[in-house]
């Protein structure tokens, strides 16, 4: 079996969820594929980053060594998004995901 991870169950991972965390380890044990989507990996580190939360952005990291992140296109275009997201979000003009990769498109473009 192949699991793809959302970002909630990403999120109890680095919360270090017990039953969560030993879920994982069985389905490491049975040798199944585990990814997680670049939508998953960028909704958990815009989070991460607008909190500062550095020993979750460190495991987070390690994590995605781990585990393959299944990528739309480019690494950059969901590094650029995050760093776009936590900038409206600073200033109090946040916009929906949608419409950051809306923005995104057009700038690569």
């Amino acid at each position: 079996m192949t699991y793809l991870l959302d970002s909630n169950i990403v999120s109890y991972l680095l919360k270090r969820i017990t039953n969560v965390n030993n879920k994982l380890q069985e389905v490491n044990l049975r040798g199944e594929e585990i990814f997680i989507s670049c939508i998953t990996y960028y909704e958990v580190k815009r989070g991460l980053l607008a909190v500062n939360a550095t020993r979750q952005l460190a495991d987070f990291s390690q994590f995605c060594r781990d585990y393959e992140v299944l990528f739309l296109d480019d690494i950059e275009i969901i590094e650029k998004a995050c760093e776009i997201h936590v900038d409206l979000q600073r200033r109090g003009l946040t916009i929906q995901e949608q419409g950051t990769f809306n923005c995104l498109r057009i700038c690569l473009w």
